[in-house]
């Protein structure tokens, strides 16, 4: 690949070496310093336009997902401080002619539009910044999202903020920066919300920085952590897929929505009433506002906490379910997997699957009846090991050129899990981890459980039947729900259930041929 590069007013052309399908960003480092005729002992520093740090573990996904250009903007001895920029191909890149004849770049305080029909346009912001104008952007972006007034009063009470407000109103601005300006955005629109957070929050700001706040706080952190992140996401975008449980939904409940005031008031009395009815009516009636916060990245993490009656009134997660997308395919999995999937799967594990000793002991589990008192397997019971047989006919594919293959037993453990009756639930659940949705299951042995509840962001909610197939109806169901992506290790497994029992997003989600492959077998199977 190539990629300008500008230095004290001069473009060049420079390749970015490549080693292991990698492109090198030492090597790359060297190629500039030679390019421009720099001193091998020169220093140089990858920034992003917004004066944050590109680090080496990132360099290669952001030059693959998208053009770039660099900047030399200053020199200092031997340290160099090299900008990265965004751009949508390397071949939109034309020299600039003031820039070429001035011999140095143009001003900190002005700011240069890049175009492209390959990407969306970013507004900058031009000219001198203003305090004023700052200080209300900021204000407007806390006052819009959900936390964000907290964090105003807290300052107003008690002229500071606590770590864990000021964790959040990073989160809520940067968040705010990148949604309107995207993941690289200009300098002076890092500049604008940090002169923004100063001019509001006074006392804030940093007494030893010429302006009150610096390249190198919390911001620019956060920024570095987002676009490394997004960086990752792009790259696995290959596996993700269309629709499925993050997809926005509209409601198909006639219940009444309340907003504001009424809103507001319901959680509180939620939270302190005994009453199952009344919890579950003010739950239908707070539907809508639930979603916003499920689908906003800043407060999803703390739904269960917004919400606690999750996890202690049953039922709650299937309503949800139902208010998305009807009682008539919420029933779907109950009414046709014991009758018609179930058979079929143990029937298509008899004649396709390869004998091990585990799909031994599922089929040996899954053929046997559960109510004569004798059991043979001490695998999960007839019903649940019908369930994991289908994840042996869908087991785990490899993600990416690095990605370890997984077995169909070792994807089991994403699914479900035991825990002995007796057994702290406290310390389980510490050593979870930030794992997706599954379910646990609670009892005496594995292939008979008096308990199952669903796990989620290390919380515990009963579930609302104790039989394996409600349970799994009901992990199935908390994805949407909550809002949570499937387990990649069970995508395969979760998109069939989606399409194929469920009848969610037919044709609209990306199947695999193995999904493709296992429903044309078992819609056609003969006994």
């Amino acid at each position: 690949m190539l990629v300008p590069v500008e230095y004290n007013g001069v473009r060049k052309w420079v390749r970015v070496p490549q080693a292991e399908d990698e492109y090198s960003y030492s090597q790359f480092l060297q190629a500039v310093l030679a390019k421009f005729n720099l001193p091998d002992s020169a220093s140089l520093r990858l920034m992003d336009s917004s004066n944050v740090e590109v680090d080496s573990d990132i360099f290669d996904e952001l030059l693959k997902s998208s053009g770039v250009f660099f900047k030399a903007e200053e020199c200092y001895g031997t340290h160099t401080e090299v900008t990265f920029l965004e751009s949508s191909s390397s071949s939109d890149w034309s020299p600039s002619p003031s820039c070429a004849s001035q011999g140095s770049s143009s001003g900190s305080d002005s700011t240069r539009i890049l175009e492209s029909t390959k990407t969306r346009r970013r507004q900058l912001i031009e000219g001198p910044l203003d305090g004023n104008v700052a200080r209300d952007n900021v204000r407007a972006a806390l006052c819009s999202k959900l936390g964000g007034k907290e964090i105003l009063e807290e300052y107003e009470k008690t002229s500071t903020i606590r770590d864990v407000t000021r964790r959040k109103m990073v989160n809520i601005l940067v968040a705010d920066m990148v949604e309107s300006h995207g993941r690289v955005p200009p300098v002076n629109v890092w500049k604008l919300y940090a002169l923004g957070i100063t001019t509001l929050f006074p006392k804030l700001s940093d007494p030893d920085s010429k302006n009150g706040y610096s390249g190198s706080g919390y911001l620019s952190w956060r920024l570095k952590t987002v676009q490394r992140t997004s960086a990752q996401d792009r790259k696995k975008s290959n596996t993700t897929f269309q629709e499925g449980p993050k997809t926005p939904r509209n409601i198909l409940s006639d219940e009444k929505q309340l907003t504001g005031d009424e809103c507001r008031e319901a959680i509180s009395m939620m939270k302190h009433s005994s009453d199952t009815i009344l919890v579950k009516n003010k739950m239908k009636a707070t539907f809508q506002h639930r979603q916003r916060v499920i689908q906003d990245p800043d407060s999803a993490s703390i739904v269960l906490d917004l919400f606690p009656r999750f996890l202690d009134t049953p039922g709650l997660i299937d309503q949800d379910f139902s208010m998305i997308f009807g009682e008539e395919v919420s029933v779907k999995f109950l009414s046709k997997w014991p009758t018609f999937f179930k058979p079929r799967v143990i029937a298509d594990c008899c004649k396709n699957l390869t004998p091990s000793p585990h799909v031994d002991e599922l089929l040996l589990s899954a053929q046997q009846e559960s109510d004569d008192g004798v059991w043979h397997s001490e695998e999960w019971d007839s019903k649940m090991a019908a369930i994991l047989l289908l994840l042996h006919l869908l087991p785990p594919t490899v993600k990416g050129k690095k990605g370890g293959k997984m077995s169909a037993s070792e994807a089991t453990r994403r699914l479900i899990k035991f825990m002995k009756v007796g057994t702290s639930m406290e310390t389980f659940l510490k050593e979870t981890g930030p794992n997706q949705p599954f379910l646990l299951g609670v009892g005496e042995r594995s292939n008979c459980i008096q308990d199952f509840y669903i796990i989620l962001d290390q919380k515990a909610i009963p579930c609302r039947m104790q039989t394996p197939v409600a349970a799994f109806d009901e992990l199935f169901k908390a994805h949407y729900a909550f809002a949570v992506s499937y387990d990649d290790a069970l995508s395969s497994f979760f998109i069939f259930i989606q399409t194929t029992v469920y009848g969610i997003d037919v044709s609209k989600v990306k199947e695999s041929p193995r999904v493709k492959e296992i429903r044309a077998r078992l819609l056609h199977c003969e006994f």
